[in-house]
């Protein structure tokens, strides 16, 4: 998933719940859905971020190196400006983009 070309809004938007719980016929379903999608986001934008920045890693802190980073501060900039995980997730859910199943439902048609 390349999150740095989804085309999330950047900012909270307003969602109709009736719509959202189409896919599942129940909301909670829906939010549990979209909530483990955005925590795999998170972990996936905080290993790529965690990546970037173990470049800048120094044995030694001196206070001169950690104020005069600004390669650093431009990366940790770009990662706050980029839509959140949840935005991400809600966006991917609503496009059909992912694929979910619910196990106990379909332990109780097959019986």
């Amino acid at each position: 998933m390349d999150y740095k070309k989804t085309n999330a809004p950047l900012t909270t938007t307003v969602h109709d719940l009736v719509e959202l719980a189409e896919q599942t016929g129940n909301i909670y379903e829906t939010v549990a859905i979209i909530s483990k999608r955005a925590n795999q986001i998170a972990a996936e934008m905080k290993s790529d971020l965690e990546k970037k920045l173990q470049e800048f890693a120094t044995l030694n802190d001196n206070l001169e190196e950690i104020s005069e980073n600004r390669e650093q501060i431009e990366i940790s900039r770009y990662y706050e400006k980029l839509p959140k995980p949840t935005l991400i997730a809600t966006q991917e859910y609503e496009e059909g983009k992912l694929a979910f199943r619910n196990a106990a439902r379909e332990r109780d048609e097959l019986v």
